[in-house]
Parts: C-alpha cells; sequence; structure tokens
C-alpha cells in the first residue's frame, strides 16, 4: 500500500514537472509571436508620434527637399477607396458566400468555391496588374481602379466568413420560414442574413483591415497624387503607397513622415480589428 501511495506521489510530481514545463515553452511561443508586433508599435510610436500634429491631418506634402507639409492627400484617398473597395467586396462576396451556404447542391458550387480559393492565392500584386491590364491601359490610373483591385481582394475574405457564419444559423430558423409559406430568397434575406450580421460586419471589418495596407496594387491602378483630389477618376494617393514613396525617398523629411504614416496606419488597423471583435462578441 505505501509503495503504491509512493508511485501516486512520484507520477504526481512528474506530471506537476510537465506542465510546469509546457507552462514555460507556451509562454516562450506567446512571447515570440507578441515580440515583433510590440516591437513594431514601439518604434513607430517613438520614431512617428512627433509628426502626427495638425499639419500632418490638415496639408498636402511639401515640395521635394522642403520641410513641413501633411498627407491629407494620403487620407482622403484611402478613406474614398476603401470605399469604392468596400462596395465592390461586399456586395460581390456576401453574395457569394450567400450562394455557397445556402445553394450547397448547387451544379456551380465547386465552381465558385474553386474560384474564391484561387483569388485567395493569388498575391496582391499580381491583382493590381490585372487591374492594370483590364482598367488602367483604357481609362488611365485612378481611384476607382485603385478601389477595384483592393475589392478583388475582399472578396474571398468576405465569401469565407460569410460562408461560415450562415453555417452557425440553426436549419430550424430557416424551416420555421418556409413553413410559414416564404419562399428561399425571402428566408435568406428576411431571417437568415440578419440572424448573421454580427459575423457578415466581422468579416467585412478584417477584410478592410487586410486590404487598407497593401501598397503593390496601387503602384498599378491609382499610381498617386500629392494633390488633394475628392475625384475617384483621377489619380489619387492612399496611406500605404505614400508610406512606400516616402520610405524610399532620401529626404529625411519623407522618411519621417513615412514613420508617421505607418504609425497612423496601424492605429487604423488596430481599431478596425477592435470593432470586429466587439460586433462578434454581440453575436
Amino acid at each position: 500500500m505505501q509503495a503504491t501511495r509512493s508511485g501516486e506521489r512520484s507520477l504526481s510530481a512528474g506530471r506537476r514537472g510537465v506542465n510546469a514545463g509546457m507552462a514555460v515553452i507556451i509562454t516562450l511561443g506567446t512571447l515570440l509571436v507578441i515580440a515583433p508586433l510590440l516591437w513594431i508599435i514601439i518604434y513607430l510610436v517613438t520614431q512617428g508620434i512627433s509628426s502626427l500634429n495638425l499639419d500632418f491631418f490638415t496639408r498636402t506634402p511639401a515640395p521635394e527637399g522642403e520641410t513641413g507639409g501633411g498627407w491629407l492627400n494620403a487620407i482622403v484617398g484611402s478613406l474614398i477607396m476603401l470605399a469604392i473597395a468596400a462596395a465592390v467586396g461586399v456586395t460581390v462576396g456576401v453574395a457569394g458566400g450567400v450562394f455557397l451556404a445556402e445553394f450547397p447542391r448547387h451544379r456551380l458550387m465547386p465552381t465558385v468555391r474553386m474560384v474564391s480559393d484561387v483569388l485567395a492565392g493569388i498575391p496582391a500584386i499580381v491583382v493590381g496588374l490585372v487591374i492594370y491590364s483590364l482598367v488602367v491601359l483604357h481609362t488611365g490610373f485612378s481611384g476607382f481602379a485603385g478601389g477595384l483591385a483592393l475589392g478583388l481582394l475582399m472578396i474571398p475574405i468576405v465569401v469565407r466568413t460569410t460562408e461560415e457564419v450562415l453555417k452557425l444559423v440553426p436549419l430550424a430558423v430557416r424551416e420555421a420560414g418556409m413553413a410559414l409559406g416564404l419562399p428561399q430568397w425571402r428566408v435568406i434575406v428576411s431571417i437568415v442574413l440578419p440572424a448573421a450580421t454580427s459575423g457578415i460586419i466581422t468579416g467585412v471589418m478584417l477584410a478592410l483591415a487586410r486590404v487598407a495596407g497593401e501598397a503593390a496594387p496601387l503602384l498599378f491602378t491609382a499610381f498617386g497624387n500629392n494633390l488633394l483630389n475628392f475625384n475617384p477618376g483621377k489619380a489619387m494617393s492612399a496611406l500605404p503607397l505614400q508610406i512606400y514613396i516616402g520610405a524610399t525617398s532620401s529626404y529625411d523629411e519623407n522618411q519621417r513622415l513615412a514613420k508617421a504614416g505607418s504609425l497612423l496606419l496601424i492605429l487604423l488597423i488596430l481599431i478596425a480589428s477592435l470593432l470586429a471583435r466587439a460586433a462578434s462578441r454581440r453575436r
């Protein structure tokens, strides 16, 4: 009996040792994941916070070699192109997600799913080249072309999120709608989609945060513009595009503004992520 109790104490001590070792490994892994993000945030805050002044939000870039100026043109351009991207990405993405979730036996379902999966794997710069060939070569550089490129990048994220969220809506809810004599499209529009609204909003916010930092497709579509431009039919600047131009400039002033713009972009993405989490918690 004493030998058995001794073995149990030894086994318990061994388990405690394993648990402690695994806790140390998990803690180190967590720190390794968090450390790069913290390092980026600390670097941008220390290097860019002093440049996030009133001029940054109210003025356009100063001529090369001169000090001062701001990135009002890039902020306005980003907002306009993200609005265009949201119109494209949400419309097509939600429609695709509804199709995949509500019509799983349709003969076009495998094709739609394959297209969505392939689109999710296409690099952003390739999407920019495609829009350049299809749109820019015929109409010129514009905010419309930039927003369209960002919208294409949003589509697979919104499709997948919408599909997964709609699958969480109980089948009994659909059957209840059908029992009332409603057609399937009315059940989807009036019952299923409202029940999944918060989840769809989460996907849209995450998709917007994903494409807000893309610079590669905008190099071939929006091109950039140092002047304040509200017309999306013309060349337009954006925060990631301006960051790329400023960071590769040989002037310290441009590099200083690039760090401030990077900090602003990180803050906007962080806010979008927090809003997405808040929306998902209400689900």
